[in-house]
């Protein structure tokens, strides 16, 4: 048995390995119930305080991966072993490397949970934060593994500079040959950033009218009033003209009512008044002007011009039809008649009757 643990593996004996292996084993068993101990005291606290850095440190804590304590035990149990330097120094990069990736991992952590708490924050006033904290969350983390993966090929003695000067070559052609994707990237950028619109609003794009659903990378969702769902490029969408029915406070309504030239003139001039009475006495309603505007090939026209004061389509077709039947029953009780298009022929008969006999 002596003799079994003085054998000797990669320069070390069984014991000096048992002893390494049983002191990685156990760091990582202390470290997994400490971090676990840890991560349930600081979640805890997160529903007794009002702070944002427990939820950061209990979501960065929840990203503690298991290789990564495992590889603190390892690099603490090899401390006690002799190795070559070659060995040694390549151990000591592959430890570096799990240490770079959990530091990208509680990065990530603390990107979304500080993203997700002004999401929280934002929404309720501001329904462009879920699009602003997706779009930044993905554009972050990219930075963030750009980050790692520099330093993680700067550890195993890549040359950054080639690689990079390589990179920006290389970069020029794919940007070329993605143009679109890129071209709909930074489209989604200009979204989240100058915020034409949010999600929630209804929007009309070109004879298309819907409400947006979602506002991705690429392409943004449109559910639209027939009830299907518009897939639309935001490189395109922001190319179109759009029309944000979202932000509309108040909406200017305007009509033509039309009445027979056989109408008095002292009639006439009171149909202005009158539609002014009957607008002014419907709520959510601001008069703007009723004027006699035109003669029509088959009626005088009066142009009217009011707006509803709040936002919601269906009340504002309430209004205007309450308007309409007010104005059909005022017209009766005051003898006006409606025009509707009409022709007179005027036939100029040639006469029947024999020119008179010419005597000579």
């Amino acid at each position: 048995m002596s003799a079994f643990l003085q054998r000797g593996i990669l320069g070390n004996s069984v014991e000096s390995w048992t002893v390494a292996v049983a002191i990685a084993l156990g760091v990582f068993i202390v470290l997994k119930i400490a971090v676990r101990g840890i991560h349930r005291r600081v979640a805890s606290l997160v529903a007794q305080t009002t702070s944002t850095v427990d939820d950061v440190l209990a979501d960065v804590f929840g990203r503690t991966k298991g290789f990564f304590l495992l590889g603190l035990g390892a690099y603490l149990g090899a401390r006690t072993l002799e190795f070559p330097d070659e060995v040694w120094s390549a151990f000591t990069q592959f430890i570096v490397v799990i240490g770079l990736i959990q530091g990208g991992l509680w990065a990530g952590a603390a990107v979304w949970s500080l993203l997700e708490t002004y999401r929280r924050d934002r929404l309720a006033d501001d329904p462009a934060a879920a699009t602003t904290v997706g779009a930044m969350n993905f554009l972050l983390r990219v930075v963030v593994w750009a980050v790692v993966l520099v330093l993680v090929l700067d550890n195993l003695g890549v040359d950054i500079t080639a690689l990079i000067t390589g990179l920006g070559i290389g970069g020029i052609a794919i940007a070329l040959a993605v143009q679109n994707v890129l071209g709909d990237l930074f489209a989604s950028l200009s979204i989240v950033l100058d915020k034409p619109f949010v999600i929630g609003d209804t929007l009309g794009i070109d004879e298309h009218i819907g409400k947006v659903e979602h506002v991705g990378l690429k392409t943004t969702r449109i559910r639209s009033l027939s009830g299907e769902q518009l897939i639309i490029s935001n490189g395109d969408l922001l190319k179109s003209r759009i029309r944000n029915f979202g932000r509309l406070f108040e909406r200017r309504m305007l009509f033509t009512i039309g009445v027979t030239y056989q109408t008095p003139r002292h009639k006439l001039e009171r149909i202005p008044t009158i539609l002014r009475e009957i607008i002014e006495r419907q709520e959510h309603i601001r008069f703007d002007r009723a004027h006699f505007k035109t003669y029509g090939d088959s009626s005088l026209n009066f142009e009217t011009v009011f707006y509803v004061t709040v936002p919601d389509f269906r009340v504002a077709m309430d209004i205007q039809q309450a308007v309409n039947f007010e104005i059909y029953r005022r017209f009766e009780e005051e003898g006006l008649e409606f025009a509707y298009p009409t022709r007179t022929l005027y036939v100029v008969g040639q006469s029947t009757q024999s020119p008179p006999n010419r005597q000579d």
